[in-house]
């Protein structure tokens, strides 16, 4: 079940891995990566393609964060990646920023990540949400895939 029909979760926004078909990480790896952040983070509803994880759930109940993270290649991710690259045409990038806006114009697949944040079922409150759970969950798929983390909102590398 995808956290948009869970009634706990509230959708907050939408990250992108972005990288090299290649690099695409096995379903085993993912795990090994993921379970390397501690026991705070469960990996459920694991949806796989012979070896690949096609889509999953990442829960980090303290943080009162979840992701569904969807793999997606083809078409939608040319087009982002040039729209992306128009986009920062116009930004002066310097060092490490530089250097993932090139790596970008060789990335084919993604890794969609669609962040939520767990609504206290006591009290109906949203407002608990730490992030933190999601940049360590983008910081390990990033590493992984050798990809380059985007936060599409901010416009920023990651």
């Amino acid at each position: 079940m995808s956290l948009f029909e869970d009634p706990r979760y509230l959708y907050r926004d939408t990250f992108f891995i972005l990288f090299s078909q290649q690099h695409r990480p096995t379903a085993d790896r993912i795990g090994a990566a993921l379970a390397e952040l501690g026991k705070r983070y469960e990996v459920t509803n694991l949806v796989m393609d012979q070896k690949h994880a096609e889509s999953f759930t990442v829960r980090s109940p303290q943080d009162f964060s979840a992701m569904d993270v969807a793999y997606v290649e083809g078409e939608d991710v040319a087009v982002q990646i040039r729209d992306v690259l128009q986009q920062f045409r116009s930004i002066t990038l310097t060092g490490d920023d530089a250097h993932k806006l090139k790596q970008l114009s060789q990335c084919d697949a993604r890794y969609d990540i669609y962040h939520f944040e767990r609504i206290d079922a006591a009290t109906g409150d949203a407002d608990q949400l730490d992030p933190g759970g999601l940049l360590l969950v983008m910081e390990k798929l990033t590493e992984i895939s050798r990809g380059v983390g985007f936060d599409p909102q901010s416009m920023s590398l990651m």
